[in-house]
């Protein structure tokens, strides 16, 4: 029986180590799920971008108006069919949610670097995107924003971080210049939403009213969360202004414009491009009627391939562009024509030609300076007429 019981043992043992070994080995021609690029049906090669934007919370609808101009993107690439370095390779959108927290911007960000993403389009709002773009940085990976306006974004020396859009320094001017000039406000009341987009811009706007002799009678903010603004409008109230600015995001603005009418507020309000949307007019109503905001870019039907983009997104996803998903779809492609013409998807030898760009997309011509700005971006100013935005001015652009 000892003998007997020795031999079952042994094989026993021969058995959990040839067991142990198998599972040790991959299966032939697998890689690991973080690869950037992986084997796929056809002989492709399956090549990574990152996309990131808030798809949950009060702005979802602007960060999936986001993820599905990455999406489009994706799908005309694949559909056409794309060779890098003579291989022919499968894009694949790999898409993160940050909930425009900055903490979970940079969780999100260190997810997509592990992931093995080749480069990134996001994030959507400015208090993500900087604290996301160092860790971008460190990985060596080209990341595009299509909505982030803060100019430190790009301040920070990092030679990864590109924008297709104008920064606050423009469009805080535009705004300005068209506030106490072309409407000829003289007391102007600012408030902003304290994040790095809507403080950003609201302190931009304010020493460009300032510059063009506008008096600031009071200066208020809130946060990027709140729905009452009646304690700050009623403090507004009282110093009678012309125009009220607002820094911050539709979410808000469009329960502000309510509060403001509700309260006899006869001032015009005004914003920048995270409220010029569909949205704000819906969220706003009839309060919406007469108010004025701008959008960096120049406007929709001087857009080269906008009517096409338009018809092929509602046909996709059956609703409306809000505001950045043609800057989303803009910014893959030039992530991919950088990967063609350095004829590599490798982030270490094609970031050199993201700077090089000289591209024209759906929304005009996009090239960079040295910082990764866009050259002469465009600001275009808008206002409610009969409850739809309609343009009144554009500064800046170049549409081919």
């Amino acid at each position: 029986m000892n003998k007997y019981a020795r031999y079952s043992l042994i094989a026993t043992a021969v058995i959990a180590m040839s067991a142990c070994s198998k599972q040790e080995q991959p299966a032939t021609g697998s890689q690991p799920a973080s690869a950037p690029n992986q084997a796929a049906a056809g002989g492709e090669t399956v090549v990574k971008i990152g996309q990131v934007s808030p798809m949950s919370g009060p702005i979802s609808h602007l960060g999936k108006d986001n993820e599905y101009g990455a999406k489009l993107a994706i799908e005309d690439l694949n559909a056409k069919g794309v060779e890098i370095g003579g291989k022919k390779v499968k894009f694949e959108l790999v898409s993160e949610d940050d909930q425009g927290d900055p903490k979970i911007g940079t969780q999100v960000a260190q997810r997509l670097v592990d992931a093995g993403v080749v480069g990134v389009v996001g994030h959507l709002n400015s208090g993500t995107t900087i604290p996301a773009s160092k860790i971008y940085s460190d990985a060596g990976l080209p990341q595009i924003s299509p909505s982030a306006t803060n100019p430190d974004y790009t301040k920070q020396g990092f030679k990864t971080t590109f924008r297709v859009i104008a920064n606050d320094v423009q469009q805080g001017k535009a705004l300005g210049e068209f506030a106490a000039g072309t409407l000829n406000a003289k007391k102007i009341a600012i408030i902003d939403d304290r994040t790095a987009y809507g403080q950003g811009l609201a302190d931009q706007f304010e020493g460009a009213v300032k510059a063009k002799g506008a008096q600031v009678v009071k200066r208020e903010f809130t946060n990027n969360t709140a729905t009452d603004f009646n304690a700050i409008l009623t403090s507004i109230k009282s110093t009678n202004p012309d125009l009220v600015f607002y820094g911050g995001m539709d979410a808000q603005a469009g329960p502000l414009a309510k509060q403001m009418q509700r309260l006899g507020i006869k001032a015009k309000l005004m914003g920048g491009d995270g409220w010029q949307t569909p949205e704000f007019v819906k969220l706003a109503g009839d309060a919406s009627e007469g108010q004025y905001a701008s959008s960096c870019g120049i406007s929709r039907d001087k857009m080269p391939g906008f009517k096409a983009f338009d018809e092929k997104f509602k046909k996709e996803f059956n609703t409306d562009v809000q505001i950045y998903a043609p800057f989303e779809y803009d910014a893959v492609m030039v992530l991919v024509d950088a990967m063609k013409r350095a004829k590599s998807y490798d982030p270490k030898t094609y970031l050199p030609e993201v700077g090089k760009t000289d591209y024209l997309g759906v929304t005009g011509k996009i090239a960079f300076d040295d910082k990764g700005d866009i050259k002469n971006g465009a600001v275009t100013v808008y206002q409610v007429k009969s409850g739809k935005w309609e343009v009144v001015s554009t500064v800046g652009g170049e549409a081919k």
